[in-house]
């Protein structure tokens, strides 16, 4: 797909979810705020479906501000009785727990429960944030997340301000149907990534492929292509860049393989050195790691790692959840 294709579906992609936000402020700070990388423009240079177009926000208000208003409307509309308050509380009490990273507060939801919680109850078949094989989530992607096939078709109409969000199955469309403590995601394939914020230069910081670090802005309305980005998807190459999440980065090989990439052995050892600076056996970073993931199994197994040692992990004990659960 040409990048002025590219641009034209974001442009009425972005217009559309915004024109569904019923707050007039915030829509407008959405308008003027929001960056959308990852994935999705790297599937379209390959001419393949996209699965979901990752939002992010360039500053910390619009950003925390967003998440509060998702999670007021999914807290209205779940069917799973998980809290998810969004009040500004500590970690283990939920809501939104603050902190202090490199750049502004960090923002993370914290979810009463294995720490997911879907629109349709804890057994939604979907773990989230490209932790799990393509199957898994097929299912839930198809039924609830709708397709935007369409939308480059629809351009005009989102152009002159006819398109509104419409109905999907008797609901809203661009609702939120699952929660996680890094991530908000919607219907019809828009996810809020909440973790991270910043311009697109800050954002890639955090990243781990480099053929991920193609975006787009809502201010310039315009997409960007990065050559580096380029060369790695004509020759599906992961090269690994370092990450916040490298024990992430390691499981999503898995993925990218069976889809035909390739990695040599020296990204893989770069992981593994990054890897090697954490200290896994505490449970705060194993979970933060695995957050990264956002597995619903990985979830349980934190779970079941608090149950018997919250102070720190035996990595026999460890050995023996996992192999249950998998």
């Amino acid at each position: 797909m040409k990048s002025k294709t590219i641009n034209k579906v974001l442009c009425a992609k972005f217009d559309e979810w915004a024109a569904s936000i019923e707050d007039e402020a915030l829509r407008q700070r959405v308008k003027k705020n929001t960056v959308i990388t990852r994935g999705a423009i790297a599937s379209m240079l390959l001419q393949e479906p996209v699965n979901d177009f990752d939002v992010y926000f360039k500053d910390w208000q619009t950003n925390h501000d967003v998440a509060q208003y998702y999670l007021k409307r999914f807290h209205l509309n779940n069917k799973s009785g998980i809290p998810c308050e969004i009040s500004l509380k500590s970690q283990s009490t939920g809501g939104l727990f603050l902190e202090e990273p490199e750049f502004g507060k960090r923002i993370k939801i914290v979810v009463k429960s294995a720490g997911i919680a879907s629109e349709d109850g804890a057994d939604a078949p979907y773990e989230y944030f490209e932790g799990s094989p393509d199957e898994h989530g097929a299912q839930y992607v198809s039924e609830v997340m709708g397709s935007a096939g369409d939308i480059e078709d629809r351009y005009e109409e989102v152009e002159s301000g006819v398109l509104q969000a419409q109905e999907d199955n008797g609901k809203p469309k661009y609702r939120p149907v699952f929660v996680s403590s890094n991530a908000i995601t919607l219907s019809n394939k828009i996810q809020i990534i909440i973790r991270f914020w910043g311009e697109p230069d800050q954002l890639h910081e955090n990243y781990d492929f480099v053929h991920c670090t193609n975006y787009w802005t809502s201010w310039e309305r315009k997409v960007v292509l990065k050559e580096k980005a380029l060369e790695t998807l004509l020759t599906k190459e992961l090269r690994y860049v370092g990450s916040k999440y490298p024990l992430c980065s390691v499981m999503r090989i898995r993925k990218f393989i069976q889809r035909g990439w390739t990695i040599n052995a020296g990204q893989i050892l770069k992981m593994l050195m990054q890897l090697n600076e954490l200290d896994l056996c505490d449970p705060v970073v194993l979970e933060d790691q695995l957050t990264g993931v956002d597995s619903a199994y990985f979830a349980q197994v934190i779970s079941r790692l608090r149950e018997k040692n919250p102070e720190r992990i035996e990595s026999a004990y460890l050995i023996e959840i996992v192999n249950r659960m998998f």
